[in-house]
C-alpha cells in the first residue's frame, strides 16, 4: 500500500476546562492512505472536532506525531501550516461558510484569489469547479438565491478549486434536509470515485455508514469500524 498519507501517532491534547483537565484526545493513533473515504463518528464532546483541528492544521498536539505525506506538521510555523492547509486541504462546513456579497463564482474564486492566481485563469477554474457540482448555471447568483443544497454545492467547489489532495467534512449535511443531505453525500461518492481522499466527521451513524470505512471517537480513544463497535445505539 505504500507510505500512508495521513499517519497519526499517539497524538494528546488537553484542555482545561472550569478547573478540570479533560483529555481531548488520548493517545489518538490513525492511517489513512490516498484515496480513502473515511468517517470519523462520535457524538459532541467526543474529541472529533479536536482530531479534525488537528487533521486540518489548524491545532497542534500536546504530545505524538502527524505526518501528512511524509512530513511532520506537527512540528511546523505557523506560515508553514498555512501553506499546507491551502495546498493540501479543502474544508467544507456544516453552515457552508459562503460570503453573501459574492456570487457563486466569486466564492469559489476566493482561494485562488489569495493563493495569486491571475484572473482569466481563476475564472476559469472556479467555472470548471461549479461545473463538477452541477451549478455552472448560477455562477451569477448570489448565496441568498441558491437554496441550501447549492450552497453547499458551491462551498464544495470552493473546497475543490485549489486541488488539495484531501478534503475534510466536518457536519457537510448538518443543515440540510434528508434528501439534499443524500444528494450531498451522493457527490461526497463521486469525488472519492474521481481520487479524492475525504473526510468526514459526523455524529450521525447513517451519515458516517455511507463512507467506506469508520472509525469511532469517544472520550479522545479511537475504535476502528464505530458502527459495529457502537452496536445500534443511534448517536446524537
Amino acid at each position: 500500500m505504500g507510505v500512508a498519507m495521513i499517519k497519526i501517532n499517539n497524538l494528546m491534547k488537553t484542555y482545561m476546562l472550569g478547573g478540570e483537565t479533560v483529555h481531548a484526545l488520548n493517545d489518538v493513533s490513525l492511517e489513512i492512505q490516498k484515496g480513502e473515504f473515511i468517517a470519523i463518528i462520535g457524538p459532541s464532546g467526543s474529541g472529533k472536532s479536536t482530531l479534525m483541528n488537528m487533521l486540518g492544521c489548524l491545532d497542534r498536539p500536546d504530545k505524538g506525531s502527524y505526518l501528512l505525506d511524509g512530513k511532520d506538521v506537527g512540528q511546523m510555523d505557523d506560515n508553514s501550516l498555512a501553506v499546507i492547509r491551502n495546498q493540501k486541504i479543502g474544508f467544507i462546513f456544516q453552515n457552508f461558510n459562503l460570503l453573501n456579497k459574492l456570487t457563486a463564482l466569486e466564492n469559489v474564486e476566493l482561494p485562488l484569489l489569495y493563493a495569486g492566481m491571475p484572473t482569466k485563469e481563476r475564472r476559469d477554474r472556479a467555472l470548471e469547479g461549479l461545473g463538477k457540482v452541477g451549478l455552472k448555471e448560477r455562477a451569477g447568483h448570489m448565496p441568498t438565491q441558491l437554496s441550501g443544497g447549492q450552497q453547499q454545492r458551491v462551498a464544495i467547489a470552493r473546497a475543490l478549486v485549489g486541488q488539495p489532495s484531501i478534503l475534510l467534512a466536518d457536519e457537510p449535511t448538518g443543515a440540510l434536509d434528508s434528501k439534499t443531505s443524500k444528494e450531498i453525500l451522493q457527490l461526497m461518492k463521486e469525488l472519492n470515485e474521481l481520487g479524492h481522499t475525504i473526510i468526514l466527521i459526523t455524529h450521525d451513524l447513517e451519515i458516517a455508514k455511507q463512507a467506506r470505512r469508520m472509525v469511532s471517537i469517544q472520550d479522545g480513544q479511537l475504535l476502528e469500524n464505530g458502527g459495529l463497535l457502537l452496536g445500534h445505539h443511534a448517536i446524537h
